[in-house]
Parts: C-alpha cells; structure tokens; sequence
C-alpha cells in the first residue's frame, strides 16, 4: 500500500496518508474540516532497504570461495609455459647500449 501525500489548500495543513490503491481520494482536511483537501503528485517510490545486512547475501562467503579455490584444477607436467610476446630469446633487458 502506498504513502499519499495530501495539503489543504484552506488552512495549508501537509500530510502523508498509508492507504490503499482502491481507496477513494480524501477530500475533507482533518485539521480544519474544510472540503479544500488535495492529493499531490509524488515522484515514486524508492527502494527501502529494511534490517540488517541486506548487503551481505549479495556475495559469496569466504567459505565459499576456498572451496572453490581448492576445486579447481591444478597444472600438469605437460602444460607448456606461455612465451612473453615482443621479447627475443637471450635477450637482456637490463645492459644498456651505449656501453
């Protein structure tokens, strides 16, 4: 159910009714019983994150990770190292040229 914002336009009194969608719109001012009552056009709703740690199911545990961290396939023997592109073989990067 909604929050509806409500003014008077006779006295200037401000509220927020909870009422449901199916509800007729209020008409009388519950300060000054006048028939000036006018609902207001709100922005939306926004999301309300209620309680305590909504955040924390959002992502894996620790626990989780090291298992998975354990799972996961080991290299063999016959797995070729990756060669570094742009590098000639023997090739010394650190003497300078103007030796």
């Amino acid at each position: 159910m909604p929050t509806y914002d409500y003014v008077c336009d006779a006295c200037g009194h401000a509220f927020e009714l909870f009422q449901s969608m199916t509800d007729a719109v209020k008409r009388t001012c519950p300060e000054c019983k006048k028939r000036k009552l006018r609902r207001l056009i709100g922005t939306g709703g926004a999301i309300m994150f209620k309680g305590s740690g909504f955040y924390q199911t959002d992502y894996r545990s620790e626990s989780y990770k090291k298992a998975a961290a354990a799972d996961k396939p080991t290299s063999t023997k016959n797995d070729k190292p990756k060669k570094e592109s742009g590098s000639k073989p023997g090739a010394d990067s650190s003497k300078s040229s103007s030796d």
